[in-house]
């Protein structure tokens, strides 16, 4: 699959993502902060919580759900950003939640990803 269609694809279900936490009550502080070793796709507030959001998007059939795409090595790697958010908002909870889009429809898993 080519690199600009996968990153129209990732843009899309952003975009969508940031309007959909919006609706939800989330506050958007930040997309696609960028450290050495990673990206957030999305950096939230919840309430107290600074949540980082993590969106994969599935265009047609065949992958599975979206969600479920983000398999072990992309949860380490999760889990290494938080430590570096945690340290940034100190006396704050830090949360990962996963958002799939299949085909346009949205899927929210809050805590997705502990550890």
């Amino acid at each position: 699959m080519d690199k600009t269609r996968n990153k129209k694809t990732g843009s899309y279900g952003e975009n969508l993502t940031a309007k959909y936490l919006e609706s939800i009550g989330y506050k958007i502080i930040e997309r696609n902060k960028t450290y050495p070793f990673g990206e957030i796709d999305i950096l939230a507030r919840d309430g107290k919580s600074i949540v980082i959001v993590e969106v994969k998007t599935v265009k047609g059939s065949g992958w599975g759900a979206a969600s479920d795409l983000v398999r072990h090595k992309k949860q380490e790697k999760l889990k290494m950003l938080a430590l570096v958010v945690s340290k940034e908002y100190p006396d704050t909870d830090i949360r990962i939640d996963v958002v799939g889009i299949d085909n346009g429809i949205i899927s929210h898993i809050k805590n997705a990803v502990v550890g």
